[in-house]
């Protein structure tokens, strides 16, 4: 897998609303309604990421989950990772 030009994680994130580069990672914060909203987020995105066998960073405190893609063994971003922001956001609209 090859990391991605600026150029073209630019063009994958033009229907991304919300998500960024931050220190050489897609980065995106989400808000729900509460802890149950966030913690069924992440419980449910993870199906999809564990199929995918590519795992996020992410963090929880109560109804945020703040997510960092980056795809390690290409040393940054990747399509796997612009893949797994648009799954994540498709999960997101249905809870938020």
């Amino acid at each position: 897998m090859e990391k991605l030009t600026e150029s073209q994680i630019a063009e994958a994130l033009a229907p991304l609303p919300g998500w960024s580069v931050v220190n050489g990672k897609l980065h995106r914060e989400y808000r729900f309604a509460d802890f149950i909203h966030a913690f069924g987020f992440m419980a449910t995105a993870a199906i999809a990421i564990e199929k995918n066998n590519h795992h996020p960073e992410w963090f929880n405190v109560w109804n945020s989950v703040v997510v960092d893609l980056s795809t390690h063994d290409a040393g940054g971003i990747t399509a796997k990772d612009t893949e797994l922001a648009r799954t994540l956001e498709a999960l997101a609209d249905k809870l938020q």
